[in-house]
This record gives structure tokens, C-alpha cells and sequence, in this order.
């Protein structure tokens, strides 16, 4: 991890079984201030399940898992597959509503926020009738306007061009160079910026 750099996160000896069989564990992970810990493996590994147990989504897992007090993380930020969004709410709506629950990351607002992911102009549109790119690009300006320090982000190249793939990107380097981390599951290595890496393989055990 980073010198000096605080812990968000910490998994000691944690492992997840379904229907008696073990999908992973037992695992060790860390996530400090100004990395990001990349998740791989094939279909059904344990890739999204590990992030709704660190999420606090689902229960049922065996070990020890530590965070950083909220007053220092903040709220932490899942981005899954299903985004979260109301589909009857407009673009700016669905912001707005995010930050009255959650508050609102010092230095941006909405309308930078839906500029950084491309959306501007859309900011009346009922979120229902946007493009999975676009729906994904909403999520992740939900993400950068909320006040969190840890995302744990499912899949967040899914349905996203070259360009969308690169704005991830963007996002997550700012992120952890404003003191964040971050934890990313992917089929492949698309997290490629210029940000710390380490990569954790999971594999389906026998």
C-alpha cells in the first residue's frame, strides 16, 4: 500500500460458500487511501459476491472484515449491475436525490459532475429512456458526486465503449489521487491508467 497511506479496508481469512460448497476463500485483501485492488476471474468465481459481502449486501460469509470508522470513508459506494437508478426520475433528479440522502463530495455538484461522465444535456431526460452506456455513465456521476472514499465498483467496463472505458479510468485515477480506493472486478485487464494496481485472481476451487 502507499506509505503512510490510511486503510480503508481490510478481509482477513474470508471465505463464502453456497449450498455447502466454498465459491472463495479463505482470502487476505487490503485497500489504503490512493490504490486500487483489481479483481479477476472467469464467470461464477465469486467476483461479484465477494463485493456484496464487503458491500454489506449479503450475509453468510466466514471471517473478518474491517473499515475504516465511516466519519473517515464516508458512506461506501457499490456499483453493481443493477445501478440503483429510478427510472421515472429525469438524469439531474436521480443526482439530486442521491445527494439529499448521502450529501454531496466537497468541490463538484451535479452539473460537473454529469459534465466529467459526458451526460450534460441530458439532465431532463427520465433516466428509463437512456442507453445502458448512458444509464452506467449516470451511476458512475452518482459516484463521483456522493462522499465516499471507498468504491467498490462490479464490472464497471460492462456496456461501455473504448471512450466509456477510459473514463473509468479517468474516474478512479482522480479518485485515488484525492485520497480514495477502490476495488474492481473485471473479466479483463481494462484498468490500465496511470493509478496503483494490484490484482486479486480468484478461481473456482475443486
Amino acid at each position: 500500500m502507499p506509505d503512510s497511506a490510511p486503510l480503508l479496508l481490510r478481509a482477513h481469512a474470508l471465505e463464502f460458500a453456497r449450498n455447502e460448497e466454498r465459491l472463495f476463500g479463505p482470502l487476505e485483501l487490503h485497500v489504503a487511501g490512493g490504490e486500487a485492488l483489481l479483481i479477476e476471474g472467469h464467470n461464477g468465481c465469486g467476483k461479484t459476491t465477494l463485493l456484496r459481502v464487503l458491500a454489506g449486501l449479503l450475509g453468510g460469509a466466514h471471517g473478518e472484515i474491517c473499515m475504516a470508522p465511516q466519519a473517515e470513508v464516508g458512506p461506501v459506494l457499490f456499483l453493481g449491475h443493477l445501478l440503483g437508478l429510478k427510472g421515472e426520475l429525469s438524469v439531474e433528479e436521480n443526482l439530486q436525490y442521491a445527494m439529499h440522502l448521502q450529501g454531496c463530495r466537497a468541490g463538484t455538484d451535479v452539473e460537473a459532475c454529469l459534465a466529467e461522465v459526458g451526460l450534460q444535456g441530458l439532465e431532463d431526460q427520465p433516466a428509463r429512456t437512456l442507453s445502458a452506456g448512458q444509464r452506467k455513465r449516470l451511476g458512475l456521476a452518482r459516484m463521483r458526486l456522493l462522499p465516499s472514499r471507498l468504491w467498490l465498483l462490479d464490472e464497471p467496463f460492462a456496456n461501455l465503449d473504448l471512450e466509456g472505458i477510459a473514463l473509468v479510468n479517468r474516474l478512479v485515477e482522480r479518485h485515488l489521487a484525492e485520497g480514495g480506493g477502490a476495488l474492481i472486478t473485471s473479466h479483463g485487464a481494462y484498468a490500465t491508467g496511470a493509478y496503483q494496481t494490484r490484482v486479486l485472481r480468484l478461481g473456482r476451487l475443486q
